[in-house]
């Protein structure tokens, strides 16, 4: 059987067990924004020419070097975001149970997060930061707002949630995805408290995944990282660690622990999963570029292609969708190379819909993916 045929049985065997997989999800917040760079107007309204690639967009910006220039964004929608609330709406969506720590709004949340908060347990830190998210056919660019975060502190998730709240949460989940290292200032010194003082006290549970996204590193300083990554694998005395990385990280993380260079093949991806996973002794290292995605354990290693499609309705979220739909399956108990066709699935019917996939939805893509 190939890996779509074993993916869509395991997901059918087990598909049940999720709803009793707690997760505890944290711990940023975002409201995006998703515009279309304007290039040349015809009329009101949607009446316009896009600037299709990153490419486009920087040429016009470079032709304003020592002029000026006006660049206009046209808003497709407003929506909830950051890596938390999106990776926790999807994995709301396949079924499981989730506890959500972080930046929705304070005192009162923000509207953008109000139907999340109806069906996820929360408990908001701060207010939310602000990501205008511009989309083009070859990538997109995340202008963000985000000085909120920075009240983002052990101290602050002590405040709010009082610490014996904060460990029977986490001594009773499955999951704790702890997610956006890059745009929270604070979140290594998040890590180190938790490995140091609260998970030390907190109800050992066979099984337990910590999972972390860094979120795109390249605005942190390589020892900033090499510490927090340092802290991350700590994590695995007290259950089994994934770190999930899109390709852009996985590079920099890469050249960060003294490696070369890897081709972006099965195998040059399959390497760098398993080269960063044995540098950092952690369980499972995971690395999804656009086309495919990889991941490497203790055992082995695993590479699957992904369901690409050349215009996406959004892309914004799709990496967290990603990480959404490859936790599940690894709540669920899949192998690691269904859990990588989930990952990719959920995506996949992400970025066609803009609507976060069901267990059903799942099956039905698995189903007719050719």
């Amino acid at each position: 059987m190939n890996f779509k045929t074993n993916a869509l049985q395991e997901l059918r065997d087990r598909r049940g067990s999720l709803a009793s997989k707690p997760a505890v999800i944290g711990f940023d917040g975002f409201v995006d924004t998703i515009v279309a760079p304007v290039a040349l107007r015809a009329g009101q309204g949607d009446n316009f020419t896009l600037i299709g690639t990153i490419t486009e967009f920087g040429q016009r910006i470079l032709g304003a070097a020592g002029k000026s220039t006006n660049i206009e964004f046209y808003p497709r929608m407003d929506k909830l975001g950051g890596n938390g609330p999106i990776m926790a709406s999807a994995l709301l969506a396949h079924g499981a149970p989730v506890t959500y720590i972080g930046a929705l709004g304070r005192p009162s949340l923000h509207p953008a997060f109000a139907e999340f908060a109806k069906r996820a347990t929360v408990y908001s830190l701060c207010d939310p930061a602000a990501t205008t998210a511009v989309e083009f056919t070859d990538g997109k660019l995340m202008l963000g707002m985000m000085r909120s975060l920075d009240d983002i502190t052990p101290e602050r998730i002590s405040a709010v949630l009082g610490d014996d709240v904060f460990r029977s949460l986490l001594g009773g989940a499955d999951l704790v995805g702890l997610v956006n290292w890059t745009m929270i200032p604070n979140l290594t010194a998040v890590f180190h408290d938790l490995v140091t003082r609260v998970l030390p006290r907190v109800t050992v549970r066979p099984g337990r995944i910590f999972f972390f996204d860094l979120a795109d590193p390249e605005k942190r300083s390589a020892s900033d990282l090499t510490f927090a990554l340092e802290t991350i694998a700590q994590f695995e005395q007290f259950g089994r660690v994934t770190l999930g990385l899109n390709l852009k990280e996985a590079q920099q993380v890469f050249t960060t622990l003294g490696f070369g260079t890897e081709t972006e093949t099965e195998s040059g991806l399959r390497a760098m999963a398993a080269k960063i996973r044995s540098r950092l002794d952690l369980t499972t290292v995971v690395v999804h570029p656009k086309e495919a995605a990889a991941c490497a354990t203790r055992e082995d290693s695993w590479w699957v292609p992904g369901p690409y499609v050349a215009q996406p309705l959004i892309t914004t979220g799709a990496g967290d969708h990603f990480n959404a739909g490859f936790a599940a399956g690894q709540l669920m108990g899949c192998t690691p190379e269904s859990a990588l066709a989930l990952g990719v699935c959920t995506s996949g019917h992400y970025v066609r819909t803009a609507r976060s996939p069901s267990l059903a939805d799942l099956e039905t893509f698995l189903a007719n993916w050719k």
